[in-house]
């Protein structure tokens, strides 16, 4: 399962976002199995169109395929251990 974070150079809520989800990662005991991918939508021009003013944002997609489907943000002050939680449900 791949997790893509839609984000941007100087957010800070991506930066605390990919900092969490990154964090998640690198528990052993973590039982949310996903592939973090960091998306720059400066990058593109239809994901900046598309997500100027939503970033951070969370999708999920199957390995094989390019649908993505869209996860809840999560709150700033989410603690990890939720996030976590947040995540069991989608992916």
């Amino acid at each position: 399962m791949n997790l893509i974070l839609y984000s941007k150079p100087g957010c800070h809520l991506c930066e605390g976002l990919q900092e969490k989800l990154e964090e998640i990662l690198k528990d052993p005991e973590n039982p949310c199995q996903f592939k973090l991918e960091v998306r720059d939508i400066t990058t593109r021009d239809d994901w900046f169109q598309a997500y100027q003013y939503e970033v951070p944002v969370l999708c999920v997609s199957q390995t094989d395929t390019t649908t993505e489907k869209l996860i809840p943000r999560p709150s700033p002050r989410m603690p990890v251990r939720k996030l976590q939680q947040m995540l069991q449900k989608y992916l």
